[in-house]
């Protein structure tokens, strides 16, 4: 940094070593004129030039560059004659023995030397400098520069520089000497693998200047506020929320849903008398447009058929009122509590038989009105390939450390607070991860283990919804050129990674075509019309895929003329057979290859803690919590969680009839609590994550007056009572009256 002492003003003079008037801060460094001394100089001039140091302290001079030393420098250059202008005040010479080539600095930068800033500050001529080595393979053809994503030459030229870490990362030297004055040096890395100390080293020896300062975005208050605005406004005629269109209360009938085609317009959940919060909603605009399409149409015959077929009491598929929970498909009123050792009935009375197994643990089997044998083996193999995430998850568990970093999370601005966290130089993965939501008015009363839940859901949840992905439910990474200069796509796989290492949520938005490529990689990977989600390229493919005649094929490549040059997807067609190789061009172009770079960057996000590896390895269990939602709990799943201890077998079986009766109630929409609720209440989290609980959640049945969730052991305490009607009026006061507080 130049010195704040001197009295300086920036003015269009001569600078006193090169006799330019340039001020171009990029290429010169900054131009200073010092009324006092009758001085102008360059900064980059200064520091390369070859016979003068920094005799003084920083507020010195120029930097510690004294007056006088700079003064002598000038008159020993005015006798040295540059080699490339041949104009006098040659201050800058070439370092390599026997050469005696010196040149002014601006002069050097026209011919290509290379200046490293660092060090000695060496400087080399344009027949000295040092050059990257390539292999014979690594030379010729085009590559993309994973800056400004413009075609690169991969040639041993002064304009092109390669990754040393990274193979195939190209870079053009004006790009990536601009990222570096951005970046700074703790920013500054290799915007495919994220590597610093490699990369920086290489791009100093090549002549890049990394100033010693903070990255310009970190100095700007709010830089990323314009991308966190998204439309939250109830557009609906009649809007029944009585605190305005605009109040939003996530997972609530309150919560506000965009439109999932345009994203500009949006309704309460109970505004447009939606069944659940996940389910997805259209504008009337673009209802219009599915209904022109014939889209919409067959999908409501089909929902009015279905109902049809089925009676009012005893439909298995039709969805529950918005104050009911939802009940799962073949969930039944009786069900069967079983042991090894006791079978009890559906009956609320106590077991005749008090012998319990010596798990400890109670499964809940809910008969289904219809069997479905493919269904329970479905279901069955699901079951499978969750505890196989969860050992491996529970096993990349063992890096993290018992060391703590905290970070400081702004709840209304999720991405902004976890970019900062994530970015912070004391951050690693393999700590313990501490939050503070730094808008929470109850600090003191929110466990530590319950805020990182919540802050992972908050987080997966803004992903889902972010700039980064694209489509409407099963969701591809978007070509988003800021997110790509910014380094955005690898601290969202970065992101994702540590959420399931350290017990958070899984993302379960991915479509397969995406896990595909993370898994097996783009080149192995065939896409569908449906993973294109820009509206007017699927028009294109559909035009060219459903035509009847090559006549009508030939016109409508001619009308795509411009769209398909800039694809590289142009090829003769002489039969009409060869549309189909056409659309599958346009689909590997638009959905894979168009968007390499970010999908490089994102795995290498992926491979923190070593979970892209994991996914790899075993793939099918990995796409069961990335590629599919996340399913409502039901009675059963519930039930099976907890373990029971109780301080005799008779309150233990009298407690687990009146507690899975309980569960049965609130599956079956007789409660106003749900079993989200519950979890919520006695885990801190309303749904199982991937890793599972640890501890392993308890159910305790003690002498008390109201239920206790004790969420650091993830441990239900639950009041013995002499009726049930006595224990679910308990517990429906109790977690209410908890979850109430706690949201206000």
């Amino acid at each position: 940094k130049m010195s704040k002492n001197c009295n300086f003003d920036i003015q269009s003079s001569f600078c006193v070593l090169c006799g330019r008037t340039d001020d171009c801060p990029e290429k010169y460094g900054e131009k200073r004129t010092y009324k006092k001394h009758n001085l102008t100089v360059h900064y980059y001039c200064l520091l390369m030039s070859s016979g003068i140091w920094q005799r003084g302290e920083e507020d010195e001079g120029v930097d510690g560059f004294l007056i006088q030393d700079i003064k002598k420098e000038v008159n020993r250059a005015a006798k040295l004659k540059c080699n490339i202008c041949r104009k006098k005040g040659a201050s800058v010479g070439c370092v390599a023995p026997r050469c005696k080539r010196s040149y002014h600095f601006p002069c050097g930068i026209q011919k290509e030397c290379i200046f490293q800033f660092m060090e000695d500050f060496r400087s080399y001529c344009w027949e000295h400098r040092p050059v990257q080595k390539f292999l014979d393979k690594e030379s010729g053809g085009t590559s993309q520069c994973t800056i400004c994503l413009d075609l690169v030459e991969q040639l041993p030229a002064y304009n092109v520089l390669k990754s040393p870490c990274c193979k195939n990362s190209w870079f053009h030297r004006e790009c990536l000497q601009y990222q570096a004055l951005s970046a700074g040096i703790f920013f500054f890395r290799c915007t495919i693998c994220n590597n610093m100390d490699k990369f920086q080293k290489e791009m100093l020896r090549m002549g890049i200047h990394i100033p010693e300062r903070d990255a310009s975005w970190e100095l700007e208050e709010n830089a990323y506020q314009d991308l966190l605005q998204c439309y939250q406004h109830c557009d609906i005629k009649r809007c029944l929320c009585k605190k305005g269109r605009d109040y939003n209360e996530p997972d609530s009938k309150w919560e506000i849903k965009r439109c999932q085609c345009c994203g500009s317009r949006g309704t309460h959940v109970a505004c447009s008398s939606m069944k659940s919060w996940e389910q997805n909603w259209e504008c009337m605009e673009c209802r219009s447009i599915f209904a022109k399409s014939g889209n919409y149409s067959k999908q409501k015959k089909r929902s009015l058929a279905t109902s049809e077929k089925t009676d009012g009491t005893t439909c298995l598929l039709e969805e529950p009122s918005p104050k009911c929970s939802r009940r799962s498909p073949g969930s039944q009123r009786s069900f069967l509590l079983q042991s090894p050792k006791i079978m009890c009935h559906n009956s609320l009375s106590p077991c005749s038989v008090l012998e319990l197994s010596a798990s400890n643990r109670l499964t809940m089997s809910l008969s289904p009105l219809m069997p479905d044998r493919n269904l329970s083996l479905r279901k069955k193999h699901l079951r499978k390939q969750k505890r196989e995430v969860s050992n491996i998850l529970k096993d990349l568990k063992l890096q993290v450390n018992t060391k703590t970093t905290r970070l400081n999370i702004n709840e209304k601005n999720i991405w902004d607070s976890a970019l900062k966290g994530f970015r912070q130089r004391n951050f690693s993965p393999t700590n313990t991860i501490e939050i503070q939501f730094t808008n929470c008015k109850n600090k003191s009363k929110t466990h530590t283990s319950v805020s990182t839940k919540r802050f992972f859901k908050l987080l997966m949840l803004h992903l889902q919804n972010s700039s980064l992905f694209e489509g409407s439910s099963a969701k591809n990474l978007s070509l988003d050129f800021q997110a790509v200069k910014e380094n955005l796509y690898f601290e969202a796989g970065k992101m994702i990674a540590v959420s399931l290492v350290h017990g958070g949520p899984a993302p379960g938005f991915f479509s397969k075509t995406l896990f595909n490529c993370l898994v097996y990689g783009p080149e192995n990977v065939k896409p569908d019309l449906e993973d294109v989600a820009d509206v007017d390229v699927a028009q294109t493919i559909k035009m060219i895929k459903y035509t009847n005649n090559l006549s009508s094929l030939q016109s409508t490549i001619y009308n795509c003329y411009e769209f398909l040059a800039a694809a590289g997807c142009l090829r003769p067609i002489t039969d009409l057979s060869d549309k189909n190789m056409l659309v599958n061009d346009i689909l590997i172009h638009h959905v894979i290859k168009r968007i390499k770079s970010p999908l490089e960057s994102f795995s290498q996000g992926l491979k923190t803690l070593g979970v892209l590896e994991k996914m790899q390895a075993h793939p099918d269990a990995f796409s069961s919590i990335f590629c599919r939602k996340l399913e409502r709990l039901s009675a059963e799943a519930v039930c099976d969680l907890f373990i029971i201890h109780s301080s005799s077998d008779a309150n233990k079986v009298k407690g687990a009839d009146f507690w899975m009766g309980y569960l049965k109630d609130v599956e079956s929409g007789e409660s106003e609590v749900t079993l989200e609720d519950i979890l919520l209440f006695a885990t801190g989290s309303s749904s199982i994550p991937p890793m599972g609980f640890d501890p392993e959640p308890t159910l305790k049945f003690l002498h008390m007056r109201y239920p206790i969730g004790n969420r650091l052991l993830n441990c239900l305490e639950l009041p013995i009572t002499k009726t049930y009607k006595e224990f679910k009026k308990k517990m429906e006061f109790t977690i209410q009256n908890t979850l109430r507080i706690e949201r206000e």
